[in-house]
């Protein structure tokens, strides 16, 4: 597994925190495009026009994923609660109350 993550890689799931990183990553990548071109460097363009797509695809993925929504813990409200793990006024409390355990 890789140290450290490529824009490349089709498994890197950026976190909506990441936009404007991958933004400034994007616009990094098009600055050093138009300097490759101008120098003739004709290998690095390739290679950036890649990693270009890349970045570009991840803020794609980014406006395509609804943010993640937080639903607490479950609740287990048909468990049995042993004897001595919570009184019976705790339990009211938190609108429970104590169920059979078995025979």
């Amino acid at each position: 597994m890789c140290r450290e993550a490529c824009i490349r890689c089709s498994l890197l799931r950026p976190y909506p925190t990441q936009r404007p990183r991958l933004v400034e990553i994007r616009d990094n990548l098009i600055a050093r495009i138009a300097e490759a071109e101008g120098e003739g460097w004709l290998g690095e363009v390739e290679g950036l026009r890649v990693s270009l797509a890349g970045a570009e695809e991840k803020l794609a993925q980014l406006a395509r994923k609804p943010s993640a929504v937080n639903l607490g813990p479950p609740l287990c409200r048909d468990l049995p609660i042993p004897q001595g793990l919570l009184s019976d006024e705790a339990l009211l409390q938190r609108g429970l109350q104590r169920t059979s355990s078995g025979p």
